[in-house]
């Protein structure tokens, strides 16, 4: 094993770890909004906005982070470090100093913005790192991200009396943690390109290019399943645990176990991309995740067994965010290179603005439904997005994406 290898290796296992502790505040109110909103007396409509407030911060700190080119102007690490001390403050001043909704959503978006200058540097940093096995080291990377956002569903499961402000503070622990390994034990590898520039006038030339434009599609196809299914499968556990009389730790638990499962999935693709092609990983990922989506609710109002219904979950979670680095995968190997910056900001602020509809939805659905049929509307998505791939393994791109075999 050469140094670089070997540095390569310790790096992506810093990285890793890093994004397990460093994104655990993403969820983290998710998971205590339900305690949050009966304390301090909130309408059942605020419980949502713990999330959205994320996801809409989190596109203005990519928004941010791009048109200012900060991670240039910045060492990758170093922005990557303070932010997940930013995401880390927030999240504790939300447990120790804030009694209301309007201080912790400010609160949940500065988390946001500040995330996003958690995982895209992390992201380039790997890059730094891998040329060749670049999609499995990156879907290490996102593997890590499901793991860490997961965190707080078992943060809740073993706090005493699911506490939720032991959760918000082991939270922002876990930032702080991942923000000294970020400035301590992370440096750039012999790869490390500066980022791609965000350009305007390279607007046009992006949405005009239809294997990007494709590309996108498949991605918000995606992502308007993915957030929601973390934001509410808890909920659902608890229906669940409430029609079985299940132990109270339950929906937490597989609600953790959920996301997390879907690490398996990100080094799994990200290993079947690079051998077998983007379009065909996507699609099959998207396949599946789309079935589950379709099939709990049926299974659920059918008086399934919990066993059944963990087993769809589990599916469902790994297959899920499989494919999410795929995307970006491809948006990066199909747009001109002088506006890879400006395509990936295009598809990474409307994925995430799709997720606040999808989040949003949900519990509408479960209002006027119920649990049958919550969840079926979210396979519209990877519905959409294979389509999108389908189309995209025509033969004009094929030999513009990795491994010449889509």
């Amino acid at each position: 094993m050469t140094p670089n290898q070997a540095g390569a290796r310790s790096q992506l296992a810093i990285l890793a770890a890093c994004l397990v502790l460093g994104m655990s505040p993403w969820f983290s109110a998710t998971v205590a909004a339900p305690a949050m909103v009966a304390e301090w007396h909130l309408a059942q409509a605020t419980s949502p906005w713990f999330t959205m407030a994320v996801q809409l911060g989190f596109v203005a700190g990519t928004l941010i982070a791009s048109v200012f080119m900060l991670s240039d102007r910045w060492r990758a690490e170093r922005l990557a470090g303070w932010s997940a001390a930013v995401a880390g403050t927030a999240t504790l001043l939300i447990a120790e100093r804030v009694h209301g909704a309007t201080g912790a959503l400010v609160l949940r978006a500065i988390t946001g913005a500040a995330l996003a200058g958690v995982y895209p540097p992390g992201i380039k940093l790997v890059a730094g790192w891998w040329r060749s096995s670049r999609g499995l080291a990156i879907g290490v990377l996102v593997g890590a991200l499901t793991i860490g956002s997961a965190s707080p569903h078992l943060i809740s499961a073993l706090a005493p009396n699911q506490d939720w402000r032991r959760v918000l503070l082991v939270s922002a622990a876990a930032a702080f943690a991942a923000a000294a390994l970020l400035l301590l034990a992370v440096r750039e590898g012999p790869y490390q390109a500066p980022s791609a520039v965000v350009s305007l006038a390279g607007l046009r030339r992006v949405i005009a290019d239809r294997g990007v434009v494709l590309s996108i599609a498949g991605y918000l196809g995606h992502m308007w399943e993915l957030y929601a299914m973390w934001s509410w499968i808890a909920l659902f556990w608890a229906a669940v645990a409430a029609q079985h009389a299940l132990p109270r730790t339950v929906p937490s638990m597989m609600a953790f176990i959920t996301v997390a499962s879907g690490a398996i999935g990100c080094v799994i693709a990200g290993a079947f991309a690079d051998r077998f092609g983007r379009t065909t990983t996507t699609m099959t990922a998207m396949v599946v995740s789309g079935a589950c989506a379709l099939g709990i609710g049926v299974a659920y109002s059918a008086g399934a067994s919990p066993v059944l219904l963990g087993a769809i979950t589990l599916i469902w979670g790994v297959t899920i965010v499989a494919d999410s680095a795929q995307f970006s995968a491809c948006v990066t190997e199909l747009s001109p290179s002088e506006y890879v910056g400006t395509a990936l900001t295009v598809q990474t602020c409307l994925g995430f603005l799709l997720t606040v509809a999808s989040i949003r939805a949900v519990p509408v659905w479960v209002a006027h439904w119920g649990w049958g049929y919550a969840f079926a509307p979210l396979a519209l998505g990877p519905a959409f997005g294979t389509i999108a791939m389908y189309r995209l393994r025509g033969a004009r791109y094929r030999a513009r994406l990795a491994g010449g075999h889509g």
